[in-house]
C-alpha cells in the first residue's frame, strides 16, 4: 500500500511527532466513556468538589499502566493477545481473550447505552439512535485504513472537551474546589465506595489490548525518539480525559451537589435532567448530550477494534485495520458481530441501569488477569534494557496493585 505524499511529508518533516502520536490520546479518550461519566456525575452529586483529587492523582496511574502497552508494542512487534501466546501458550492466550471478549460485550453495552439515553433527550427512540450509530461505526471500521479510523476516532472523542464548557458554564466557587481537595473523607465508607468505582474503571482490558494493537497496526518504529513521542502521546491523553473527569465532577458539584447531594444520577436523562434547571436547555441538554454521543462513540469503537484485534492475535487470523475486507473476512465478521450484539442487549434491555452495574462488577473480576499479563509480559517478553527498573518498576507494579484492589473492593461495595 503505498503512502500518501503528505503523510510521508509529516514523517520525515518538521512534525515528526504528528506521525506517532494517535493511539495515546484515542485509547484516553475511550477510556472516558458513559460509564465513567456517570460514575463521574454521581461523585459530584454526593461528595461536591471531593473527588477532584483523586481523579487527578489517576492522572500519573493512567499513564504508567498505558506506558508500558507501548514499549511491548514499539518492541515485540505483536499486539498483547499473540503475545501473550508466544511467551505463555495458547491456553493463557485464550483466558486473555476470553477476558477481553466479556469486556468489551460489557463495554459496548454501556456505550450503546449512553447512545440511547442522549438520543432520549432529543425525543429519539432507542432503536433508532443506537441503530444509526451501530451503522456509522461499521462503516468506520469497514474504511480500510488503520489512520483514518485512527482520525475519526479523535474527532469523536474531542466533543468530550464540550464538558469542560458545561463545567465553566456552572460557574463554581473555585474556592470550594481548592477545599474539596484539601479536606477528603478518607474514613467514610461510603465515599470509599465510590471512589472505588472510580479507580477499578481506570484500566480496563480492552485499553491495553487496544493501545498495543495500534501501535503495531500503525507501523511505528521500534526507536528510542520514537518511544519518547509515543510516551508524550500517552502522557497528554491521560491528562485530557482526567480533565474530562474533572469537568464532571465540577459542573455536578457546582449545581446539583449544592441542593440534592443524594439525587439519583444513574442514567444520561437523569444527569441532564438535573443540569437543565441550572443551566438551562442549551448547556444542560445540547451540549452536555454532544459531549456524551461523542464519549460513548468513540469508547465503543475503540472497544470493538480492541476485540477483533484480540480475537485474531491469538487464533491467528489476518486482523489488520489497513487490510480490505476480503483479506481479513474474520476480523470484520468479529468487529460487526460486536456492534450487533451491544446494540441488540440495549435495544432489547428494559433496565439499562442493571447492565451498567453487571459491567462494573465484571471488569473489577478481571483486572487482576489483565494487568497480571502485562505485568508478566513486561518481565519476559522485552530485552533486558527495555525493562523497567528500580523506582520505576516499584512505581509501575504498586499503582498496578492499587486499582487491582480498589477493584475488587468494588465487588463488595455495589
Amino acid at each position: 500500500m503505498e503512502t500518501e505524499p503528505w503523510i510521508e511529508t509529516v514523517r520525515r518533516g518538521a512534525w515528526p511527532w504528528a506521525w506517532v502520536w494517535g493511539p495515546g490520546l484515542l485509547v484516553m479518550l475511550a477510556d472516558t466513556d458513559a460509564g465513567s461519566l456517570i460514575t463521574a456525575a454521581q461523585s459530584g452529586a454526593q461528595w461536591g468538589y471531593r473527588m477532584v483529587l483523586p481523579q487527578v492523582i489517576l492522572i500519573p496511574i493512567l499513564y504508567m499502566v498505558q506506558e508500558v502497552t507501548v514499549r511491548l508494542g514499539l518492541v515485540t512487534r505483536e499486539g498483547h493477545g499473540e503475545a501473550i501466546r508466544r511467551h505463555f501458550g495458547r491456553g493463557w492466550a485464550f483466558l486473555s481473550a476470553g477476558t477481553l471478549f466479556l469486556s468489551a460485550i460489557g463495554a459496548l453495552v454501556t456505550e450503546f447505552s449512553g447512545v440511547a439515553g442522549v438520543g432520549q433527550l432529543f425525543g429519539v427512540p432507542p432503536a433508532v439512535s443506537v441503530g444509526l450509530a451501530t451503522l456509522l461505526l461499521i462503516a468506520v471500521g469497514l474504511s480500510g485504513s488503520y489512520r483514518r479510523v485512527e482520525r475519526i476516532g479523535i474527532a469523536m472523542g474531542l466533543f468530550e472537551l464540550l464538558f469542560v464548557v458545561v463545567a465553566v458554564w456552572a460557574r463554581p466557587a473555585w474556592g470550594a474546589v481548592w477545599q474539596g481537595t484539601v479536606f477528603i473523607p478518607w474514613s467514610n465508607p461510603s465515599y470509599l465506595q465510590l471512589l472505588a468505582a472510580n479507580i477499578g474503571a481506570v484500566i480496563m482490558p480492552w485499553m491495553i489490548f487496544y493501545q498495543q494493537g495500534a501501535v503495531v497496526d500503525k507501523g511505528l518504529a521500534p526507536t528510542v525518539d520514537t518511544l519518547r513521542q509515543a510516551r508524550a502521546d500517552t502522557a497528554v491523553g491521560s491528562v485530557v480525559t482526567q480533565a474530562v473527569m474533572v469537568a464532571m465532577v465540577v459542573a455536578v458539584a457546582a449545581t446539583l451537589g449544592r441542593t440534592q447531594g443524594h439525587a439519583s444520577l444513574d442514567t444520561v436523562g437523569e444527569i441532564a435532567g438535573a443540569l437543565e434547571p441550572f443551566l438551562g436547555h442549551w448547556v444542560g441538554a445540547v451540549v452536555f448530550g454532544l459531549g456524551m454521543l461523542g464519549a460513548s462513540l468513540v469508547a465503543a469503537l475503540v472497544v470493538s477494534v480492541a476485540g477483533s484485534w484480540g480475537l485474531g492475535e491469538v487464533l491467528g487470523f489476518p486482523h489488520s485495520l489497513n487490510h480490505r475486507v476480503d483479506e481479513a473476512p474474520w476480523f470484520y465478521a468479529v468487529y460487526t458481530a460486536a456492534h450487533v450484539a451491544g446494540a441488540l442487549l440495549v435495544i432489547a434491555s428494559t433496565n439499562l441501569v442493571g447492565l451498567t452495574v453487571d459491567v462494573e462488577i465484571m471488569n473489577a473480576l478481571l483486572l487482576p488477569i489483565v494487568l497480571g499479563f502485562l505485568l508478566a509480559l513486561e518481565a519476559r517478553a522485552l530485552p533486558a534494557h527495555w525493562r523497567m527498573r528500580g523506582m520505576r518498576r516499584a512505581l509501575v507494579w504498586g499503582a498496578s496493585g492499587l486499582v487491582m484492589a480498589f477493584g475488587l473492593y468494588t465487588l463488595f461495595t455495589l
